[in-house]
């Protein structure tokens, strides 16, 4: 009688980690230099110690998908939510060479670099239309929201029904306009920070755990 309870307590404790729900995988999406691996570093450091990966001011840093799992983030009202950040290389309709030598970088490491933000645009593409449930789409505010990259991913998020965060990032610089991004996407919430800084990042936390949740 014994071994045939235990037996069915394995069992039943295998089904339930076989078919428990994998953690929502939430996707950091937009163009270069919005702040992306600032803000997934952020989240990650927030609410594990750890991070994602290296930031710089050269565009294409991230040119590979990047994840860290199993990340509980609580909100003040009690919510929470646990996710994958996915960290995503910066979208954009055109790569070309010649942007990295205005970085002092080598031709031949400009063509190498921009080879492989290409492929890592393609992956982040993949992600997006098999991987990802749930999208924070970065936009820098102190630039114009309506260039046609973000039309394009914002449309090819909706298609796909995801929810959508979007933040409006670098509210720490006094060109940076909130307001400007709510205009080009009425349809989605819109929470203005500082990634670097850290300026409203508990209100996106919030948001977060209720949203994604």
């Amino acid at each position: 009688m014994t071994f045939l309870v235990r037996t069915k307590q394995k069992i039943s404790q295998f089904l339930k980690t076989f078919f428990r729900k994998r953690s929502s995988r939430i996707g950091i999406y937009g163009p270069p230099n919005a702040g992306k691996t600032t803000l997934a570093n952020r989240i990650v450091r927030d609410w594990t110690g750890d991070a994602v990966g290296p930031v710089s001011e050269v565009p294409h840093e991230t040119r590979r998908v990047r994840r860290k799992e199993n990340i509980t983030i609580t909100g003040n009202n009690g919510n929470s939510v646990t996710i994958d950040i996915v960290d995503t290389p910066g979208v954009t309709t055109k790569i070309d060479y010649n942007e990295f030598l205005e970085y002092g970088l080598e031709k031949d490491d400009a063509v190498k670099r921009a080879r492989e933000a290409t492929e890592g645009v393609a992956e982040a593409m993949h992600w997006l239309r098999e991987d990802i449930d749930g999208v924070i789409y970065m936009l820098d505010s102190t630039q114009d929201p309506f260039m046609q990259v973000n039309i394009m991913m914002v449309g090819i998020i909706e298609s796909r029904k995801l929810p959508v965060l979007i933040v409006a990032n670098k509210n720490d610089l006094p060109d940076a306009s909130a307001a400007r991004i709510k205009s080009a996407f009425p349809q989605h919430p819109v929470i203005s920070i500082s990634g670097l800084e850290g300026n409203n990042v508990e209100e996106l936390y919030e948001k977060m755990a209720g949203y994604f949740g």
